[in-house]
């Protein structure tokens, strides 16, 4: 996505501004912004605008409670949905259970409790034509001014970045019979591996009800719906579950980061603050982004001086900072995509939930230590390791390595 400036870009006088923040996109990293500074800056005028028909969209973000602080799943409570003492994934030859906690936020609950607090200060239907660090064009040619404007569209396609993807489409059904699940599958990777490493993740929400979700970690972003729609219906009935209704679906396709030039992607913002994937801010390997939201939020509420410049740079340099610090995961990420064959990727995953469950945690958490990251290298590699050395020094794979 790229942006574009408005004419006259400066800050105007504080008579002419239609608000102090205008908050571009109301998905979860803008909207957890709000939820922040409507708690710690309630005299703050914002002004939330969402191209689509409700806060959040269409989606689930979850993440393990200690990917989070206690304060900070303190002020995130009110909108946690659904929550589960541990989790479990399965693979060919490793099935596991794992006691850390896992929850989910909901985009239905999102909006509900979000348009609530902001009430007319959150508008949806609002298409937006270009936005400046100060104003946004509206696709009726309206100019709403600001001292500072965040873009949270998503990811901005860039030249400075190189990627995998993490694709997926979700079901959420309603079941004739209870379906037995009493903590979320993370991963089941004993399904057939197409189009890289394939797993389905489902969520029991209720006795009845699940979300389960098809997910690749693909090497090209095309995400054929119909054929993932085939495949839910398949798993289901493999695992004996008659579904009497599809309450909803949602897809997507994450960036997976291998490698790039994070201070290029900044300058390309043009001066205009960023937040959530337009920032670059989420788990660089498994494209969770609620806790560098959360992170985000308590930033952005901190700041003493919101004016463009002032909190262009103060985000800018949050991110480049997480980015500098999590070089390893590119480093895992390549080694994931380029060295092993698409269909052989699941043995990379199966060796990793070996490892104890604390690291797996800290993994999660983006918050490994030198000895984590030793662990996770150490041993004989599920990767060729030609293939393997050309990862680490962020080289293409040789037409002899080159996934078959």
């Amino acid at each position: 996505m790229s942006v574009t400036h408005a004419a006259g870009s400066s800050t105007p006088g504080d008579g002419a501004l239609d608000a102090d923040l205008i908050l571009v996109g109301g998905g979860l990293a803008n909207g957890l912004i709000a939820w922040r500074l409507a708690a710690e800056r309630p005299a703050l005028r914002l002004l939330m605008l969402e191209a689509g028909p409700t806060l959040g969209g269409n989606h689930t973000w979850s993440f393990h409670p200690t990917d989070l602080s206690e304060a900070q799943r303190a002020w995130l409570a009110p909108l946690v949905a659904h929550r589960w003492s541990g989790h479990e994934v399965r693979f060919p030859q490793r099935r596991r259970c794992l006691q850390g906690g896992y929850a989910s936020l909901t985009s239905e609950r999102f909006h509900a409790l979000l348009s609530t607090l902001l009430g007319p200060r959150a508008r949806t239907g609002m298409a937006v034509q270009d936005i400046a660090p100060t104003q946004v064009r509206l696709a009726d040619g309206r100019v709403l001014r600001a001292r500072a404007v965040i873009d949270g569209r998503g990811l901005r396609r860039s030249a400075h970045l190189a990627l995998g993807h993490q694709k997926f489409l979700g079901q959420e059904l309603r079941l004739e019979a209870p379906h037995g699940l009493d903590t979320p599958l993370l991963m089941d990777a004993t399904v057939d591996q197409i189009d890289g490493y394939r797993f389905v993740y489902v969520l029991p929400f209720s006795d009845y009800t699940l979300l389960v979700e098809d997910t690749y970690y693909a090497d090209a972003g095309e995400l054929d719906a119909e054929a993932l729609r085939r495949r839910i219906a398949q798993y289901a009935a493999a695992r004996g579950w008659r579904v009497r209704h599809v309450l909803r679906e949602e897809q997507g396709v994450l960036p997976i980061v291998l490698s790039g030039d994070v201070e290029g992607f900044w300058r390309e913002a043009g001066g205009v603050p960023a937040s959530g994937l337009s920032a670059g801010l989420f788990h660089p390997t498994t494209g969770y982004s609620l806790p560098d939201a959360v992170a985000l939020a308590e930033l952005v509420a901190a700041q003493p001086d919101l004016s463009a410049t002032a909190l262009f740079e103060a985000i800018r340099r949050h991110a480049v900072e997480r980015w500098e610090a999590r070089g390893f995961f590119r480093l895992l990420n390549r080694m994931l995509f380029r060295s092993a064959p698409p269909h052989l990727r699941w043995k990379v995953m199966q060796r990793f939930y070996g490892l104890p469950e604390g690291l797996i945690a800290r993994f999660y958490a983006a918050r490994l230590g030198p000895l984590d990251k030793l662990r996770i290298v150490s041993g004989k590699p599920p990767v060729p390791l030609g293939a393997a050395v050309r990862a680490v020094l962020d080289r293409p794979p040789s037409h002899a390595e080159a996934p078959r």
